[in-house]
């Protein structure tokens, strides 16, 4: 058996590993993964029991992950776009869905998108405007002739 230290580095490793593949959606793994490095470190310093180590584990976890729901439900600033070649335009790469969100490729990335006028069907190929942004989701619309 490794000794303590190693022991969560290697459980860091591991989460942040997971992280690495996309399977975190929400933070969790990358706020358990950044808990076991600091335990390890703790550990190096600070001899602990085996149930003292968990408690602080799962404590770390449960404070920064707390902290990062909190984070989160901020309402974001709204940001403007900067002005760029072809900054308002962007390519449909993605069907988009009934509830009209979609992918799209602008400025070279791509991007989630939603359809500000859903009952308008967006199709791969396709050109669209990008009249915003909420995070990073843009609202998109059809081109037309008047805004080509």
């Amino acid at each position: 058996m490794p000794p303590p230290p190693l022991l969560w580095l290697l459980v860091a490793t591991a989460l942040w590993l997971l992280v690495l593949l996309g399977i975190d959606s929400d933070g969790l793994l990358l706020v358990g993964g950044s808990a076991g490095l600091l335990l390890s470190l703790l550990l190096t310093a600070l001899p602990l029991p085996a149930w003292a180590q968990v408690v602080t584990f799962f404590s770390a976890v449960a404070i920064g992950y707390g902290l990062i729901r909190r984070w989160s439900a901020q309402p974001a600033v709204p940001q403007s776009l900067l002005p760029a070649p072809q900054a308002d335009q962007a390519k449909v790469i993605g069907a988009f869905a009934a509830d009209g969100r979609g992918r799209v490729q602008w400025q070279g990335q791509s991007w989630a998108a939603q359809n500000i006028e859903p009952h308008r069907a967006l199709h791969p190929g396709e050109r669209v405007t990008v009249m915003g942004r909420e995070g990073n989701c843009l609202q998109v619309i059809a081109r037309t002739d008047s805004n080509a």
